[in-house]
């Protein structure tokens, strides 16, 4: 597609701009988006999430920061973590607990996980319990929301993990 301003380049820059609940869009080159003062980027892209946590981060008070420290692991540091939005390693959240449950209450609305639990192909014992109570808590809401072939489903998941096998 050939930038609609100069006709002659191809276009880079894909704006829409909604005003009066009236949508435009213009497609430009990027010669022509700086003419009108559009910035054409030159920064790489980075993850949303990532931005929003970092964002999230910088309204951690400063004394939280001097007393979570380093973790001791990967290195990384609560003012880097709020600059990048990123933890270094699975240490990082131990070191940085009392930081981060504000944070991931905030996000989240708790601190505790109610989601699937990982299975590595060989479970130890541990694993197999806490990945059969996950499987218990979802046949419950399964039950309540009668959906009967899906905890059907979930029931002979929960035996076969009892019985040893995998799920």
């Amino acid at each position: 597609m050939l930038c609609e301003n100069c006709g002659k380049n191809e276009a880079a820059i894909h704006l829409t701009q909604i005003q009066n609940n009236e949508t435009s869009s213009r497609h430009l080159c990027e010669p022509c988006a700086e003419a009108m003062g559009l910035s054409t980027g030159g920064q790489p892209a980075t993850a949303p999430l990532a931005d929003f946590i970092a964002q999230m981060g910088k309204s951690m008070a400063a004394e939280t920061v001097a007393a979570a420290g380093t973790c001791p692991s990967c290195g990384l540091t609560l003012t880097d973590f709020k600059k990048t939005g990123r933890l270094g390693c699975a240490r990082c959240y131990s070191t940085f607990d009392t930081s981060l449950r504000g944070l991931l209450r905030k996000l989240h609305g708790g601190t505790q996980h109610s989601g699937k639990v990982y299975l590595p192909p060989d479970p130890t014992e541990t694993d197999r319990t806490a990945r059969v109570v996950s499987l218990r808590r979802s046949l419950a809401r399964a039950v309540e929301a009668e959906d009967f072939e899906r905890a059907a489903a979930l029931r002979d998941q929960i035996r076969r993990l009892e019985a040893g096998q995998e799920a």
